[in-house]
């Protein structure tokens, strides 16, 4: 976290030589690229709860808001926003399922993902396991520099989780049956394409068009090869979200995968720059979307509420809450 730090000093030394018009154009695809995977999102919650109505702009308020929560804080905890947020907005709704409607939103990513890094290893432009505790702002090379506390770590990892699925599906077995109507709509493949699978496509056409305009605004090569090459370093640099977004290891990799092609400082510009860009817009863009869906901008009350929501009672009240809602009965 300190290179990135160290970096960023550097980054606003040399703004003056930034391509504004090509930053502005990238800004812009990135608030389309945010937009339009709530599409995706809502058509998986409305094949969830098909008897009731799931309007698009809750989702979005609701998705927006959790992705500018993640823009700023680690392990993702604006999922948690978003989860809180649109239940509230959903008639029926039950945390198991939305949060299982989250998992499939993200199954086309995953394969995206993976079809990402196969290619890149492909052209062998990855770092091999013996250069990556050497590679700078690596924010997990403890991790391979300890190779057998990280074999031990995700050994006993393993077996929580294995003993937490025992222990759950003999116990909780309506929790199982919550977590399966998330997974509705991947009952119709169909419906799952036209209605999910062509929403993100979209969503990774702007992701590849904003990286090739940063590219194009920080003066490094810009092609859909580098744009590409972009990309993994960001997914990769996400896997262990120990800082917001992965700075750090992002700019590490990007070194690595851009060396020859750009300076250093270019390619750190590039790196500081468009972190700093994506994570104005998705804050911004989440500020805005949880004032207007909750009418208030006090976090502590959201928190609070959000506790006292997690309690989960068979009878509730029917009286409209902090949010201009009515609750219903879980």
């Amino acid at each position: 976290m300190h290179g990135f730090l160290h970096d960023t000093q550097r980054f606003f030394e040399h703004l003056a030589a930034v391509d504004f018009s090509a930053l502005a154009i990238a800004i812009a695809f990135q608030a389309l690229r945010v937009v339009v995977r709530t599409r995706a999102w809502r058509n998986i919650i409305a094949a969830a709860y098909p008897d009731s109505r799931v309007r698009w702009r809750y989702v979005l308020g609701a998705y927006l808001g959790g992705v500018g929560l993640n823009a700023v804080t680690p392990a993702r905890s604006g999922d948690v926003l978003k989860l809180f947020l649109i239940k509230h907005r959903v008639e029926g709704s039950t945390y198991p399922t939305l949060a299982s409607t989250l998992v499939v939103e993200t199954m086309f990513d995953a394969l995206v993902g993976i079809a990402l890094l196969g290619w890149a290893i492909s052209l062998g432009v990855l770092p091999n396991l013996d250069s990556l505790p050497d590679l700078p702002n690596i924010d997990f090379r403890w991790a391979f520099q300890h190779p057998t506390a990280l074999i031990i770590g995700a050994l006993l990892l393993g077996i929580a989780i294995g003993v937490g699925l025992v222990w759950a599906t003999k116990r909780v077995r309506a929790f199982w049956h919550r977590v399966a109507q998330g997974f509705a709509i991947l009952r119709t493949p169909g419906v799952y394409v036209s209605r999910v699978v062509t929403w993100q496509a979209l969503s990774w056409c702007c992701r590849l068009a904003t990286l090739y305009w940063m590219l194009r605004a920080f003066h490094v090569p810009a092609s859909l090869h580098n744009a590409l090459l972009a990309q993994i370093a960001q997914s990769l640099s996400t896997l262990h979200p120990i800082t917001p977004g992965g700075a750090g290891t992002e700019q590490g990799l990007l070194l690595y995968l851009f060396s020859g092609q750009a300076p250093r400082s270019a390619l750190l510009s590039f790196s500081v720059g468009t972190h700093i860009a994506v994570v104005l817009v998705n804050v911004v863009l989440g500020v805005i979307a949880v004032g207007l869906l909750t009418r208030s901008l006090r976090f502590r009350r959201l928190r609070e509420a959000a506790s006292s929501d997690a309690a989960e009672v068979p009878e509730e009240s029917t009286e409209p809450d902090a949010y201009g809602t009515q609750s219903d009965p879980r």
